[in-house]
């Protein structure tokens, strides 16, 4: 009875969890901003607690709010400013990737692939302009999205000590106390969390910049900085780094062997970075295993895109830090941890 029970439970959770993701899916346009306020609210507490209790809780709530805009808006900006210098670069030797473009394709062409023919089918002004309204239109649910996210931190912010008190006001006080854990547990791992990934952007920025100069090819720091930002976006942005950097090199060298080297090259550090060194630390610091690390950011990405793939191992760090408190579900968190230590700390919190 006692294992037709467990079995019951175990399909019950699988159920839930099910659900859950469709409903995640489904309700995107509702469900996505409200976890991205959740996550800035939990990263930026410690800074709006520490300027409350110096100066009013509107003036620290204005302070708080005007980090987090110019943080994203930095990491956009560096974004656009290497986007553009690599733009401009390919915009003035147009003729000379031109060239390369047809000679690489030659012998491609020889074996009946004709990737030129396939660019220029695919490739017109109608589909030049599409793209650009495409673009224009996602700029606008960006802009609205982006406001949306930053009413939620606001009220968020606001309203989180009564919500704090709400909750320590409950009648089952183990509850209370179990819930109260969970909260500070994932507000100290969401920071981690972002802490890691700056630190593994910032690596990844640097190598990147130090070997594309050492390969004598032009931009060395614009490369750098685009893989410094794009690598907030676990996997997909070294994906993109990893396939536009040969073509650059392909590009300026004319020379298929630099391309290679520059393609193995990137590919070691990327990852040497994201896929060894970053999980590693992710999983020690967070109680997460690097396996669960890189399925949370692909499941993520397939369910919310981009931001699903900032946005995945937040999520799973929630998700597993709350059912730490909780007995009957501690076995999924042992069973995903990344050791044998995982979270004492909020164990102790708890008996």
């Amino acid at each position: 009875m006692q294992v037709n029970g467990a079995l019951l439970n175990t399909a019950a959770a699988a159920l839930l969890l099910l659900i859950f993701l469709v409903f995640c899916n489904l309700g995107q346009a509702v469900v996505e901003p409200v976890v991205l306020g959740f996550f800035l609210i939990e990263v930026t507490w410690p800074l709006y607690r520490f300027l409350k209790r110096k100066i009013a809780g509107w003036f620290a709530t204005v302070i708080t709010i005007s980090v987090t805009i110019v943080s994203v808006l930095a990491l956009f900006a560096i974004i656009a400013w290497g986007g553009s210098q690599v733009a401009v670069w390919l915009r003035d030797n147009f003729d000379s990737i031109q060239t390369t473009l047809v000679n690489s394709t030659a012998w491609l062409e020889e074996h009946d692939i004709f990737i030129l023919a396939m660019v220029t089918d695919h490739f017109n002004a109608a589909s030049l302009v599409a793209f650009f309204r495409t673009v224009a239109l996602r700029l606008n649910t960006m802009a609205a999205f982006a406001a949306l996210v930053f009413l939620y931190v606001v009220m968020g912010l606001a309203e989180t000590e009564v919500v704090q008190e709400n909750i320590a006001r409950l009648e089952d006080p183990d509850l209370a106390r179990r819930l109260l854990a969970a909260g500070r547990g994932i507000g100290e791992k969401f920071r981690s969390y972002l802490l890691v990934r700056t630190v593994a952007s910032i690596a990844t920025g640097l190598a990147i910049w130090g070997f594309v100069a050492s390969m004598r090819l032009d931009l060395a720091g614009a490369w750098g900085v685009l893989a410094f930002a794009l690598n907030f976006l676990p996997y997909i942005g070294s994906v993109l780094v990893t396939l536009l950097l040969p073509l650059f090199a392909l590009a300026q060298a004319d020379s298929p062997a630099t391309a290679v080297y520059v393609l193995l090259g990137v590919s070691i550090i990327q990852f040497a970075i994201g896929s060894v060194l970053e999980p590693v630390f992710s999983g020690s610091a967070l109680s997460i295993s690097p396996p669960v690390v890189i399925f949370s950011v692909v499941l993520w990405t397939f369910l919310w895109g981009a931001l699903g793939a900032f946005l995945g191992v937040p999520v799973t760090i929630a998700m597993l830090t709350l059912l730490e408190q909780f007995p009957s579900a501690r076995w999924l968190s042992d069973l995903l941890a990344g050791g044998p230590g995982v979270s004492r700390k909020n164990r102790q919190l708890v008996g």
